[in-house]
């Protein structure tokens, strides 16, 4: 019997990447931390590599080889779904942002554009070919969510509900709030998650249609995009990381998960997320 496929609908988070000075490295990095293991997508006579990881035979995330002269420290990339790349570039322009390169082909996978919201966070939006999107998610060693990291939150809620029309679930009385993208749950339901609403029957309402959250930057930090990969613990995630040679920047405990900030040993910057019932 065969799997259905994980599509994602446009305004959905729906892939994400790191480009490394030594992608080599950075696999067996990832790799020892997470149990990927790895393909290249690239042809064999390509100047670079991009190296799609899976985690039990199912697509994740990838490594890719940064650009000749590319400065500044290693970092992961989110990608956005949208049906059109070329009908939605412009569309970044007039909600206040900027299409940094492309649109263009990534192969057979699909169609990009690399893209920089009004706060100055970069992200990517992806018309999928035969590359949909990450196929395992929310398990451990697998994405959870890619997080919006603002320095203004209201100008950055703004300008993704002009271009993606995107909902937003505040978290009490904070400005910080999560992002929900209409009819995500009905998707999911319809296709590779029939019980999801059942499964999270006490999460508050809309919770089925989220796909991250907006937070504040802290102190010099600059506004990005952060993955935060599923772990099952958190404390034995953090010591893999450091025993292959990352950094444990902070950690932090919500009512349902523990998480943990860490360095990877090239400078891209993720979160481990250990997931538990609230008690």
């Amino acid at each position: 019997m065969t799997e259905t496929p994980r599509t994602y609908p446009q305004g959905v988070s729906c892939w994400i990447d790191t480009e490394q000075p030594d992608p080599v490295a950075a696999a067996e990095f990832y790799g020892g931390l997470f149990g990927w293991t790895f393909e290249n997508a690239m042809p064999p006579d390509a100047p670079g590599v991009y190296l799609i990881a899976q985690l039990a035979g199912s697509d994740v995330a990838a490594i890719g080889s940064a650009a000749p002269g590319s400065a500044g420290p290693a970092a992961w990339n989110t990608y956005i779904a949208v049906d059109d790349v070329d009908a939605f570039a412009p569309e970044v322009v007039r909600a206040g942002g900027v299409v940094l390169s492309g649109p263009v082909d990534a192969g057979p996978g699909g169609r990009t554009a690399t893209c920089r919201d009004s706060q100055g966070a970069e992200f990517r939006l992806w018309q999928a070919y035969r590359r949909l999107g990450a196929q395992a998610v929310n398990i451990p060693g697998a994405w959870n969510f890619s997080n919006l990291r603002t320095g203004d939150i209201p100008a950055a809620k703004a300008f993704y509900e002009r271009l993606f029309r995107w909902n937003y679930l505040n978290l009490g009385e904070s400005v910080e709030a999560m992002i929900a993208v209409e009819g995500y749950g009905r998707h999911l339901a319809a296709t590779v998650d029939p019980e999801i609403y059942e499964r999270q029957a006490g999460a508050p309402e809309g919770f089925a249609d989220v796909i991250g959250a907006v937070q504040s930057t802290a102190g010099s930090e600059q506004p990005h995009w952060e993955v935060v990969i599923s772990v099952a613990s958190r404390a034995q995630s953090v010591r893999r990381a450091e025993e292959l040679g990352a950094i444990l920047l902070s950690t932090q405990d919500t009512p349902w998960t523990d998480l943990a900030r860490i360095e990877d040993p090239q400078g891209a910057v993720l979160t481990l997320s250990e997931f538990h019932e609230p008690g």
